[in-house]
């Protein structure tokens, strides 16, 4: 009963009008850059962060969570109609998506789509509601040992689950450290890598380096490929899917919800990887796997309803725990230290009106995306027809302008620009960003942990191992990254084996 008072608190804090018009702000500005290929959620929220920063730190932490799940229901749109994924988690949709969409089957696609993630957000926030409260308390318990081992177990998941190779990502996860290192000692107070000048004291800014690794490489990288759209030219009719559809889908829906949740609260899994789970599941199970890949609507509603789910389990770690399992989570839990607020255990208990205000919109949110989404259609439809000369010199001047009013310096367009062009070469070569971005923001984090811990054991590791928590995360950790080595050998094995058959 107490949690129902708790977000009936939420729900009255996310109806206040000015929350209300963040959160439809977030929403909409989400579904437009899911809709548009190229830029994604973390672009998006990178881009938009700097207007927020006037607002109450309730209303903009709603608005950029409003961005980050608003993406996920846009994304399907540009998989639908152009056969082109508006963010990575929407990949998967375009198989059967555009399929149904070649067949006069757009607007099934686009209703299942809408309506089922709906379902699965809702679903998502109730395990949020009940599993992250528990959560904190139990980390209530927590030391800096503790947090230390957490963060590296948290890192090390993402490096194991990073898309490129382990050593690429260790890599990355290495640099974002050495990034986050510079400016001032968080303990002693002096100057690192600074080298006298005046701008690197506070730090390199993390919205001006992820506004250039997402936005303006995004931008370099598409207009190398010029990639062409060719939008399905149908008339969008019967976006409530029948009685028919309905029955193959709702299974499909549920068990990627129930997928997508869970693996959703996994550190470093991101969207991407439960959709791709959750659409290899379906195939597997039905009666009729040719079908996939055909314009098969359980296709589209089983992928649609785990990203939906897994942006929803993907706040429960970052909320109660301060440790965030993407590149999306991990810029609003930046956000959330711009504003002087911690994410973590304390923070159900000493901000609840943050905690409680922001999960209570994500319930207003989801019902103002299914409204959004259904009746302007034809909106997003014109909207993917603004030509690319026209649209990304236009998000260029935004990136500019949102880097130059953080703190009116000049001295941060440049460093926006510089990490532009290093985040285009990391794309170019196929090094991912998310490690990078989770280091720059656990890396203040993690060192702070690691001195305050060495302090309390007057310089002694041994206080690592002395703690059943720590040794059960730094155990696991190691467990992560040790595994691809016995992975490899066993790969070996086989491949000797089945050479001398």
């Amino acid at each position: 009963m107490e949690t129902l008072s708790f977000l009936g608190m939420g729900l009255a804090t996310a109806l206040h009008p000015v929350n209300l018009l963040y959160c439809f702000l977030g929403v909409f500005c989400g579904t437009l850059i899911g809709v548009l290929p190229g830029i994604g959620p973390p672009g998006a929220i990178a881009l938009l962060l700097p207007i927020t920063f006037h607002a109450p730190p309730v209303s903009a932490i709603i608005m950029l969570c409003g961005i980050m799940y608003g993406a996920m229901y846009g994304g399907s749109t540009t998989s639908i109609l152009v056969n082109i994924p508006g963010e990575s988690a929407s990949v998967i949709t375009c198989l059967d998506g555009y399929e149904m969409a070649r067949k006069g089957r757009a607007g099934p696609a686009l209703g299942i789509s809408a309506i089922g993630s709906f379902i699965a957000g809702t679903a998502g926030l109730c395990g949020l509601v009940f599993l992250a409260p528990p959560l904190a308390e139990f980390a209530l318990r927590f030391g800096p040992p503790e947090y230390f081992a957490l963060m590296i177990f948290g890192l090390s998941v993402l490096l194991y689950l990073a898309q490129g190779s382990m050593a690429k990502g260790f890599m990355m996860a290495l640099l974002g450290l050495m990034l986050g290192s510079v400016g001032l000692d968080p303990v002693r107070g002096y100057p690192r890598f600074t080298y006298d000048l005046l701008t690197l004291r506070d730090g390199l800014g993390l919205v001006q380096m992820v506004i250039g690794l997402f936005g303006v490489s995004e931008i370099l990288l598409t207009l190398e490929k010029g990639v062409r759209r060719k939008i399905f030219e149908t008339e969008i009719k019967g976006l409530f899917p029948n009685l028919k559809d309905w029955k193959v889908s709702i299974f499909p829906i549920t068990r990627g919800s129930i997928l997508g949740f869970f693996l959703g609260i996994i550190p470093g899994m991101s969207t991407t990887i439960p959709t791709f789970i959750s659409y290899i599941l379906e195939k597997k199970i039905s009666k009729h796997p040719e079908k996939f890949g055909t314009g098969a609507i359980e296709g589209v509603a089983a992928p649609e309803a785990a990203n939906n789910a897994a942006s929803s389990g993907a706040m429960i770690p970052m909320l109660s725990l301060g440790i965030p399992t993407g590149a999306s989570s991990a810029l609003i839990l930046g956000a959330f230290i711009i504003y002087g607020v911690i994410p973590g255990p304390m923070l159900v208990k000493e901000s609840p009106e943050i905690f409680w205000g922001v999960v209570g919109s994500m319930y207003i949110g989801n019902i103002m995306l299914l409204i959004l989404n259904l009746p302007l259609i034809g909106i997003w439809v014109r909207t993917l027809k603004t030509p690319y000369p026209v649209l990304f010199p236009l998000i260029l001047l935004f990136c500019l302008i949102g880097s130059y009013f953080i703190a009116h310096n000049t001295a941060d367009m440049l460093i926006m620009t510089a990490f532009g062009l290093l985040g285009y070469l990391l794309k170019k070569f196929d090094y991912e960003l998310a490690p990078l971005v989770l280091g720059l923001v656990l890396g203040p984090l993690l060192e702070t942990a690691l001195r305050r811990s060495l302090i309390m054991s007057r310089a002694g590791f041994s206080i690592f191992v002395q703690r059943p928590i720590c040794i059960i995360f730094l155990g696991l950790a190691l467990l992560v990254l040790i595994s691809p080595l016995f992975t490899r050998k066993r790969y070996a094995k086989d491949m000797k084996e089945g050479t001398e058959d």
